[in-house]
């Protein structure tokens, strides 16, 4: 039986490392690339060619943005869930469960209103990583959430 994980101090934020790095790496590059090719991109390009290559750019870097800000944050009032698109704020009594099933690209977490949001900001694909941040949220779960109130 695996030893009990400590339950974290408040306030905790769990962000993966690898999944935060590479969009934001991978957003500089597409922009000072734009950038390049609407300096350099030959004659019959205009202008209006060239700043369209520029927002596409910022356009591309705003959506790897958008992948690199995802998290998970436990506070004293409750779950914050940032993914790609949507945020998620819960308060304690809200919070069920939190599962990380193997080959599962992230946890889900349920809630009292019957529904499972998955937790974009612990990637399961950071195995120990994963599982030791889902162990810890599932510590706070039992001693915040709705199942530690049994």
């Amino acid at each position: 039986m695996p030893e009990p994980v400590p339950v974290p101090s408040l306030p905790v934020t769990w962000r993966p490392s690898r999944g935060r790095i590479v969009p934001y790496v991978f957003a500089v590059v597409v922009v000072v690339g734009a950038v390049l090719m609407a300096l350099f991109i030959a004659e019959p390009f205009m202008l209006a060619d060239r700043v369209a290559f520029v927002v596409f750019g910022l356009a591309v870097a705003w959506v790897l943005h958008l992948l690199g800000r995802v998290r998970v944050q436990a506070d004293e009032e409750g779950l914050t869930i940032v993914n790609v698109l949507r945020t998620h704020r819960y308060t304690w009594p809200e919070v069920i469960d939190v599962t990380l099933l193997v080959g599962d690209p992230w946890p889900r977490i349920d809630f009292s209103d019957g529904r499972t949001i998955g937790a974009m900001g612990i990637q399961g694909s950071e195995k120990a990583r994963a599982r030791r941040a889902t162990a810890e949220l599932a510590a706070l779960i039992r001693e915040r959430g709705e199942a530690g109130e049994e």
